[in-house]
């Protein structure tokens, strides 16, 4: 199913899996795999409600997301997680894995990077993780990457840093987001499983196909039995994340790879005016790696495309502040409108106008599990799985202060307590003794109560005692952590600990909005991917900037820049601004612009023949 932006695709996947459960098909048979918690949830909502609804089904329809009576419908994570937990024992994983996100990850290689030398400001550990990340993403190995690497500077750097840090993963029973995707092919190589799972989900469903990477492709060939019923939905012209491994040619070869195939057209818009459809259809025209395909919509036409200029980047975003606040005072919900940006750099500038004109906003990227109290409050819990967890020990051992030091700590995660001083070995004792105790009361409460208990227990709820600001926004978060974990207390005491945790490390930057129910949304064009809002400001659209451009640049990434300024244009239901600046500073270094070759690849007849009322008139 080739579904054009906002042409109901999700509607489609539920609509068919009702069908096939009413010509017959056990709902336990079913597998729809999508790419974010957020789609995901969706997903599994509307088709419950459409089960339990429908008056063709003469049987019940219970259960949550690991009992049977529903579709299985996750991630391609969470499936990994599902799968390894089950069956991981087969490639040497234990069933009580723990799973490293980002921060953890990088706080890995920080260690490893102190170990080898290596400056943290020439190598960033986030590039690092990157790199890996990559590498894993298309399925090279360490062995394959030290091969054939065409740089032998990063090869000289990665290999050992990447050596370094899967010591680590297996050393604390870890497991870091790509290995949910490596490892579950691993397992799937086995003909036992492979023919297991086969038979369990005869139906495969997978939504964002044009986003799967090598790795995903792979374990969705490795699902599909003999019968190959296999059903597909994406949109090329949709493909952002090649530069995390997303293979356009995944979804323009599908047919290749499945001969007998059907492709049906899904081309009706059902969010977006006629004119913001005609622009985003004059934009990806232009390019050539692609499906043809037309989108259409019986909306209004809608306003013509407002235009902002700017001075400079802070005159740019004090003109999109202005134009939000007239946005405002006509009636539209703050929460409806979202200002993009390509990169992050960018949203400084914008932040700080919104902070001058008091516009209420939240900027995508700080994750609420991110924060230090809610981290705490994890490594915590996650050390009553595994008392033995390193990274999770030095995390809380001094939380809330115990006047351990870096030399005890050494001696601690070496097993040398012994050699502590009297005073150190009692607080070592009453931090393993809370730890202990957390360990039973996960096997015997419910998990909100758990993430109470730690909370009381632990220290933390005292040390947050004192009346500051900051103290009561962190009691506040741990308040929803105990709420959020309220939602697992159905599952047996363990198991519900361990989906809590499980579905808390595989929360993607977009779930950090459920939260932002006020306020102008700011975020990067990638992030925005899967959303849509009533009103869309795309800032920055210069070129460099917008399309970014480099003299090596391929075909492929010269398009990816225009599919990233269709998927920004297609997040508006009804109104859309783009603005752009005369002059931008960037490392530092004050430059003139031009304006982004998008704007004049748009019809004029589409455009504002007035600037906008924020409109700044430049000066010679």
């Amino acid at each position: 199913m080739l579904a054009g932006a906002g042409a109901g695709k999700t509607k489609v996947l539920v609509s068919r899996i009702l069908h096939l459960i009413e010509q017959g098909v056990s709902p336990e048979n079913i597998l729809a795999i999508t790419f974010t918690n957020k789609a995901a949830g969706e997903m599994k909502e509307r088709v419950g409600n459409t089960l339990s609804s429908s008056t063709e089904l003469n049987r019940p329809v219970v259960g949550s997301f690991y009992d049977t009576g529903l579709p299985f419908i996750s991630t391609f994570h969470s499936l990994g997680v599902y799968m390894l937990r089950n069956k991981g024992k087969a490639i040497g994983i234990s069933p009580h894995f723990k799973i490293y996100d980002r921060s953890d990850a990088q706080s890995a290689l920080r260690e490893g990077m102190k170990k080898y030398g290596i400056s943290t400001k020439e190598w960033s550990p986030q590039k690092i993780q990157s790199i890996i990340s990559k590498q894993k993403g298309a399925n090279i190995s360490i062995e394959a990457f030290e091969r054939d690497s065409l740089n032998p500077v990063i090869s000289r750097i990665i290999t050992p840093l990447w050596r370094e840090y899967e010591a680590t993963l297996q050393k604390e029973n870890a497991l870091d987001f790509d290995d949910l995707l490596t490892k579950s092919l691993l397992l799937l190589e086995n003909e036992e499983i492979r023919k297991h799972y086969q038979k369990k989900w005869g139906h495969l469903h997978i939504d964002e196909y044009q986003d799967t990477n090598p790795v995903q492709y792979h374990i969705a060939m490795k699902l599909v039995g003999d019968d190959e019923n296999i059903f597909v939905v994406g949109d090329g012209d949709q493909t952002i994340y090649t530069w995390r491994g997303a293979n356009v040619h995944n979804i323009l070869n599908f047919e290749k790879d499945f001969p007998k195939s059907k492709v049906v057209l899904l081309e009706q818009n059902y969010r977006s005016t006629k004119t913001i459809l005609r622009a985003a259809q004059d934009i990806i025209e232009k390019n050539s790696l692609r499906k043809e395909k037309t989108l259409f919509t019986k909306n209004e036409d809608g306003e013509k495309i407002g235009m902002i200029y700017g001075y400079d980047e802070a005159d740019e975003a004090s003109s999109i502040a202005r134009t939000i606040e007239s946005l405002e005072a006509g009636g539209t919900p703050l929460k409806d409108i979202a200002v993009l940006y390509r990169t992050n750099f960018q949203s400084r500038a914008l932040e700080e106008a919104m902070i001058t004109h008091d516009i209420p906003h939240h900027v995508l990227g700080t994750r609420f599990f991110d924060r230090k109290e809610i981290k705490d409050m994890i490594s915590y819990i996650r050390l009553g799985i595994d008392p033995s967890s390193i990274s999770d020990i030095k995390r809380v051992i001094n939380v809330p202060r115990r006047g351990i030091g870096k030399v005890s700590l050494l001696k601690i995660v070496s097993g040398k307590t012994n050699e502590l001083s009297h005073k150190i070995q009692a607080q070592v004792k009453s931090f393993f003794s809370i730890v202990e105790h957390i360990s039973t009361k996960i096997d015997s409460t419910l998990p909100s109560d758990v993430v109470r208990y730690v909370y009381e227990e632990s220290g933390i709820k005292k040390d947050l005692e004192k009346e500051t600001e900051e103290n009561k926004e962190r009691r506040e978060n741990i308040g929803e952590l105990i709420t959020l974990a309220t939602k697992y207390d159905s599952l047996p005491s363990r198991d519900g600990v361990m989906k809590f945790l499980d579905d808390i490390a595989l929360l993607s930057d977009q779930d950090s909005l459920e939260g932002a129910r006020h306020g102008v949304r700011l975020m990067t064009v990638h992030a925005s991917k899967g959303l849509e809002f009533d009103t869309v400001f795309i800032s920055g659209l210069e070129e460099g900037l917008f399309p970014q451009s480099r003299d090596d640049a391929s075909q492929e990434e010269e398009e990816e820049e225009r599919r990233l300024f269709y998927v920004a244009l297609t997040r508006a239901q009804k109104k859309v601004f783009l603005a752009h600046a005369a002059m931008r500073t960037i490392f530092g270094s004050r430059s003139y612009t031009l304006p982004s070759e998008f704007l004049s690849d748009i019809s004029a007849d589409l455009i504002e023949e007035d600037a906008s009322e924020a409109k700044t008139v430049y000066l010679d």
